[in-house]
């Protein structure tokens, strides 16, 4: 009884957090910080990997259709937007009305014996943001009246679900609902990413962003917490992304730890992102070389000596084409420390998290593809709308293969992931298309003939790993405090800018007109 409480009274913070933080816009900023990265965070890492352990591919389907389905609703019948996002609005809403339900089965079964306490912290504490993000996005909307009444529906189905128990949850299983809670998860992330509600006019100039980096700090801070109480506390069916994702982070911090430090030594050295030879500029945008470092550290010699040498041939064929980079480094900074701990921590801190993430839910085991072919597919979904970097690609190509992808995928993205972007593709004719497609094709008949199997070179000391997961920790939330959380992912999206509401209340996407322009311009400055 006492667990049904506190996760009531978890839920109360949100009007009260509100009520505090939405008398000064640098607040409003910090809380919207804080919902993003944990509600956000919550549903990749927390309750994503737990649908698609029941549910399959297809669950990740839904959630793309929940993600983009009101995206594309609205450009298709513009002058119905409003009430689409409200449709959204609703549908996100009734799926975390839904989640309460089953909260109150797990704390249920947090009170039998053998089951860690741990588990019941997780449900109460994964509930703060729910509170706070229902009564951020549905006050402003509808009053607080309405507020009000969702916030208690979720105390009442919290109560049933903990009463009721079983026979209720075996109709409301996850085996059940499992489409459903996905298409759900696409919409709450859809509502989190498109924030429905007004933001000050006088934050223009981005001047709020150390406030929203400071709550998104509270909101890592919050899903750090829960990866701990998941991967101690329980041998639920998430657990074991938890586990996955944090023995992950665990093994590169060190490498890349030392990859910023040769990125540094090599801007010192004169290797900068500016040099007049567009050779010296593709080197650096396809290898790094810091890249090769990770390659060669946690997938062996083959892979490393595989990867050089494809990315020369892509290099050489890009820089004989005379092809220019998407996306170039601006504003650099004069001290290499600043280069490699600041400015490519900036632009590689959102990759390595998406990578990190990316891996964690398409390397899943419920989402194994056995077939080479497919792998290479959906992983060009992935890149095509993107750009990644190669510290990303690298990340992304090792958790594949400890995931038990094939070589041929892991291959794939360390030569491809950082050119085949639809942004870096605009701006090579069709007859390079064609050759860097051909040399692309060689290069995987290359890894499925000639790479053997991946190996491990350097395995250090827990304690040295856990003291770099604490540096990455440390240079990664500089880089968010830098750059507040939404332009921070906002480096992640090509298609982030198109979706700007441009409804009748123009004013209140005031925030996304401003990140969708600041997008827009800087797309065409680089062309």
């Amino acid at each position: 009884m006492l667990y049904l409480v506190a996760s009531c009274i978890a839920l109360l913070f949100g009007p009260l957090f509100y009520r505090y933080f939405s008398s000064g816009s640098g607040l409003q900023k910090g809380l919207d910080g804080f919902i993003f990265v944990s509600l956000g965070g919550l549903v990749l890492i927390h309750i994503l990997p737990e649908l698609l352990h029941h549910g399959g591919i297809l669950t990740l389907l839904f959630v793309v259709l929940g993600l983009w389905g009101p995206t594309a609703s609205e450009r298709l019948f513009h002058r119905y937007s409003d009430i689409t996002h409200n449709v959204t609005l609703t549908l996100g809403i009734g799926g975390l009305l839904l989640h309460t339900i089953t909260d109150g089965g797990a704390m249920v079964l947090a009170q039998q014996e053998g089951n860690s306490i741990l588990l019941a912290l997780g449900v109460i504490m994964h509930r703060l943001p729910v509170g706070v993000a229902i009564w951020w996005l549905l006050k402003p909307q509808v009053g607080t009246r309405w507020a009000s009444a969702v916030l208690a529906a979720m105390m009442v189905l919290t109560g049933i679900g903990y009463f009721a128990g079983e026979q209720l949850l075996q109709h409301l299983s996850i085996d059940n609902t499992v489409y459903l809670q996905a298409f759900v998860t696409g919409s709450i992330l859809h509502v989190v990413l498109h924030q429905p509600h007004g933001h000050s006019d006088d934050d223009q100039q981005g001047r709020y962003q150390y406030q929203a980096g400071i709550g998104s700090l509270f909101g890592v801070g919050l899903l750090a917490l829960l990866l701990f109480v998941d991967t101690g506390g329980h041998d639920h069916a998430h657990s074991h992304g938890s586990e996955q994702f944090m023995t992950w982070l665990l093994t590169i911090s060190p490498i890349l730890i030392v990859s910023y430090l040769i990125a540094s030594a090599r801007f010192k050295a004169g290797l900068s992102p500016q040099n007049d030879s567009l050779a010296s500029r593709w080197l650096q945008r396809l290898a790094g070389p810091e890249a090769l470092f990770i390659t060669l550290l946690l997938l062996g010699p083959w892979f490393a000596l595989y990867q050089a040498i494809g990315l020369l041939f892509v290099g050489a064929l890009l820089t004989l084409g005379k092809v220019e980079l998407t996306d170039p480094h601006e504003n650099l900074p004069t001290s290499s420390w600043r280069f490699g701990f600041a400015h490519l921590v900036d632009r590689s801190a959102p990759w390595i998290t998406l990578s990190l993430i990316l891996a964690n839910l398409i390397g899943h085991p419920s989402v194994h593809f056995e077939n080479p072919v497919l792998q290479v597919m959906i992983l060009m979904a992935v890149f095509l709308p993107m750009r990644f970097c190669n510290l990303g690609a690298a990340v992304l190509a090792l958790s594949l293969a400890y995931s038990g992808w094939s070589n041929v995928a892991v291959a794939f993205v360390l030569i491809a992931a950082p050119v085949l972007s639809i942004s870096q593709l605009k701006l090579m004719n069709w007859p390079m298309r064609a050759a860097l497609s051909a040399v692309l094709a060689i290069a995987l008949l290359f890894a499925y003939y000639l790479l053997g199997d991946w190996h491990q070179v350097l395995t250090l000391p827990n304690s040295v790993n856990i003291t770099a997961a604490v540096m990455v920790g440390v240079v990664f939330s500089a880089s968010l405090l830098r750059l507040g959380p939404r332009e921070f992912l906002s480096r992640l999206l090509i298609k982030f800018k198109g979706h700007s509401h441009e409804h009748d209340h123009d004013h209140t996407h005031n925030h996304a007109h401003n990140h969708s322009h600041k997008h827009e311009h800087s797309h065409k400055h680089h062309h």
